[in-house]
């Protein structure tokens, strides 16, 4: 289809006439842009009131998360983006906010719509349609991979606490994350979801891998396209992520063959949120990356991957790749106990007496049996400090193999990094769900019949740690 034809079916309605807001450097108006299926999204477009530069202004688009909607892209497009001279377009994806349509998760239909939003705004005489950018957070940036990897041609992209495997992200070791899933698909009443989300959701909830579920999330990953994308693009992924974890942001970082950075955050889902403590420096190397790869900036520093201080205290590391490791791995701790369908098993271990700081999937050793039919095990993994402080350092679980009565299990937790002080012990809670560990620990969520039995009989967590410590 050509873009003429393109333009023609996106019926543009000015809600109201372009107005500039008392002392801002941008003007502000709403839009209704009508998809080629007739489902029309509600936008808002900030541009700058001085005149456009020969071939038009550099543009960014901006897309919210799950739930959301372009007002809380409209504070950092008017705080940062349209403040820095950029156009901005933001827009309720469809199923949210004003927008109408159903939402499928960052399926092909919004591919299509980012795709049209991208050719409405390069066809506006004041944009330069080779100079846009696209900034997108959690469903948003899940958005902004799968475009990108299907060809929408934005000349740089930013990516914010997202995914680029989704079935990696939420059911790691073939064991859905039920609770980070029951809490995405309420973000939006039911009636807002299509048909093909609805449809997948009871197995989701029940932690039934079926077909449908993994073609679901294969449909939404742009993972086996990351060696193909050349689009310049800054990755911000949360150090304690536990929905989209470190492991999607480094995946993507490795993959990449185009201009690439990785910034690592004092933000992300729970337990972080965003904006963490450290927005201010987020938003200046957002900034900086735009600069570069939209205006042709020159002389601007940029390093390869850069790490934050948590707790916040101004402090951000930087490296050539990836941060110096090494591994720390407990003494094999003989537990030979056993817990029921409501019960768990906790064991503790030492630690080096010295400040420690995480980075990356801490490894669960675990020699266990059963009498009865076991499905999964979870882990919760703590730092206890001296005063008896516990945090939660990571977690994580993996599916029991079918028909088994006894399992040598080896398996990944969450990758994130995570500060323990000197002289903490670690804490190892086995059960079945996060919530055996603490009622509003509501990761994992599914539990096992009554009558459920496992015994644990060994147990070893071998945690991998920066070389040098950022935090603390």
């Amino acid at each position: 289809m050509s873009r003429r034809r393109l333009v023609l079916l996106l019926t543009v309605l000015a809600l109201v006439a372009p107005s500039a807001a008392a002392g801002e450097p941008w003007a502000k108006a709403e839009y209704t842009l009508v998809m080629d299926d007739q489902v029309a999204l509600a936008a808002t477009l900030y541009e700058p009131v001085l005149a456009p530069p020969p071939g038009g202004y550099p543009a960014v688009v901006m897309f919210h998360g799950l739930g959301g909607d372009r007002l809380s892209m409209n504070t950092i497009a008017e705080q940062v983006f349209a403040q820095a001279g950029y156009a901005v377009l933001t827009f309720d994806a469809r199923g949210h906010g004003t927008s109408g349509g159903l939402t499928t998760i960052d399926g092909p239909r919004e591919v299509q719509d980012v795709r049209q939003l991208h050719d409405w705004l390069a066809a506006r005489p004041t944009v330069d349609g080779s100079r846009i950018g696209t900034w997108g957070i959690s469903l948003g940036g899940g958005a902004v991979w799968n475009s990108i990897a299907a060809g929408v041609p934005f000349a740089a992209s930013e990516v914010v606490e997202t995914w680029v495997d989704l079935k990696a992200a939420l059911m790691p070791n073939n064991l859905v994350k039920t609770g980070a899933v029951f809490g995405f698909l309420n973000a939006l009443p039911s009636e807002r979801f299509a048909p093909s989300v609805l449809a997948i959701r009871a197995d989701a909830f029940a932690n039934r891998i079926t077909p449908a579920l993994l073609q679901f999330g294969a449909e939404r990953s742009a993972a086996g396209a990351l060696r193909s994308i050349e689009t310049p693009t800054l990755i911000f992924q949360g150090r304690r992520d536990f929905a989209f974890d470190l492991t999607q942001g480094l995946t993507a970082y490795r993959l990449l063959n185009g201009p690439k950075r990785l910034f690592i955050g004092d933000f992300g889902h729970a337990p972080s949120t965003f904006p963490g403590p450290d927005a201010e420096a987020v938003f200046a190397e957002s900034l900086k990356w735009f600069d570069i790869h939209l205006r042709g900036a020159q002389g601007i520093a940029q390093v390869p991957v850069q790490l934050s201080a948590d707790p916040w205290n101004g402090r951000v590391q930087s490296y050539g790749g990836m941060p110096p490791t090494t591994n720390v791995t407990t003494r094999l701790a003989r537990v030979n106990k056993t817990f029921g369908a409501r019960g768990k098993t906790v064991v503790d271990f030492a630690l080096p007496a010295r400040k420690l700081e995480t980075f990356g999937a801490p490894l669960v050793k675990v020699n266990a049996s059963t009498r009865t039919q076991a499905k999964q095990l979870v882990a919760v993994l703590e730092a206890v400090s001296p005063n008896g402080t516990a945090t939660i350092v990571s977690e994580g679980g993996t599916a029991l193999g079918t028909g088994a009565k006894s399992w040598k299990l080896s398996f990944r937790l969450i990758s994130d990094t995570a500060l323990i002080a000197k002289g903490s012990k670690l804490r190892l809670t086995l059960s079945w769900t996060t919530t055996a560990h603490s009622a509003g620990n509501l990761l994992y969520l599914t539990g096992v019949p009554d009558g459920s039995s496992l015994t644990i009989k060994t147990a070893q967590v071998t945690l991998p740690v920066l070389r040098q410590a950022v935090s603390g």
